[in-house]
């Protein structure tokens, strides 16, 4: 098969072909029909995830058709539409017994705990607890958002935050993950204020639901001026980025008893970010995490895309070629893109 490969981090990407793989008892084989460009992936490109061995096949956002079954997969058969969220589960630890598989004490990770989504097919196991059958209505494409920023934002907003109508919700960074959450908050009825640096992106988190937005660069206190739209402070605010400054400034601009929800991952020097902790302890705030979600609960979001509730097809700014991943994953922290990135062409 073919796939986008890179030796050493930081370094090239070259298309490379290599042996198919072959599924275990409980795994299958995915011929990838789709899949998502995400900045995670540049994490994992350039060092950041300790459970990448090189060489290495990145891509954990993907859509597409099941090749070959392991002998103990009982609920999927060859040629089901699939899709999967980008933390898997065993089936059988403590956390997945409680119903937690995104945070399985045993958990893979398709392009970063094995070989990715970026090659014409991947290898994904405990089929049965992880695989997710895609409806008619939603095609290759749009399933390829949802994997890991869209499930990530859904979770975030709709189980963590638990956003109701009329609350103030201020989205710090406006990428994907960000994007996503505008979307799905301001599908529940919520104020949105999205913050970013770009003034285009920015105008395009006005197309997804945002009510009114903030230029970090522009602006001398970006606190004052989400205290000052929000009457008083954001009721939830989410890090859709991961820096200290972003981190810093979603747990300040809330209001007593308000919520920051962390979902932009911390690496490098942004690992122990400055937390204002006499907020925190003054006004009773809630600093929770959001990691991925669960395969079982896909359905509840998979029927508001199906009637129009939510729709992630409009967070995709192009479609690209796998021999274009290594131009486009390299640059992803320039972050150039308004929208999301899907591999399309293999």
């Amino acid at each position: 098969m073919k796939a986008a490969i890179f030796e050493k981090f930081q370094g090239p990407i070259t298309i490379q072909n290599v042996a198919d793989p072959s599924p275990n008892n409980h795994g299958v084989i995915i011929k990838v029909i789709a899949t998502g460009l995400c900045r995670s992936d540049w994490h994992g490109w350039m060092g950041h995830d300790q459970d990448i061995v090189l060489p290495h096949v990145p891509g954990h956002e993907l859509a597409g058709i099941v090749q070959e079954i392991g002998k103990n997969v009982k609920n999927f058969k060859i040629g089901d539409k699939v899709t999967v969220p980008f933390v898997c589960g065993c089936g059988t630890c403590h956390q997945c017994n409680s119903g937690n598989h995104q945070v399985c004490d045993h958990q893979s990770q398709p392009g970063f705990t094995h070989w990715g989504s970026f090659a014409e097919y991947v290898s994904l196991d405990y089929a049965d607890t992880n695989l997710v059958k895609i409806p008619e209505e939603i095609s290759f494409t749009t399933a390829a958002t949802l994997g890991c920023r869209f499930i990530t934002s859904y979770r975030a907003v709709v189980s963590q935050a638990k956003v109701t109508g009329g609350q103030y919700v201020v989205v710090h960074g406006c990428g994907g993950v960000g994007l996503s959450a505008i979307m799905i908050a301001n599908a529940l009825g919520a104020q949105v204020i999205g913050v970013d640096i770009n003034d285009e992106t920015l105008h395009f988190a006005k197309e997804m639901g945002a009510m009114a937005t903030v230029n970090a660069t522009n602006n001398t206190d970006v606190v004052k001026e989400i205290i000052n739209l929000t009457n008083g402070g954001a009721h939830v605010s989410l890090d859709a980025l991961g820096s200290q400054i972003t981190c810093f400034n979603s747990i300040s601009n809330l209001r007593k008893r308000g919520k920051h929800i962390q979902i932009g991952l911390m690496t490098g020097n942004h690992q122990h970010p400055k937390v204002p902790m006499d907020k925190v302890l003054a006004n009773e705030l809630e600093i929770i995490g959001s990691h991925g979600m669960q395969a079982y609960k896909y359905p509840e979001m998979l029927e508001m895309i199906k009637n129009g509730k939510l729709q992630p097809e409009k967070l995709i700014e192009k479609t690209i070629s796998l021999a274009d991943v290594a131009i486009e994953l390299p640059n992803m922290d320039t972050f150039k893109n308004k929208g999301v990135v899907v591999i399309d062409s293999f």
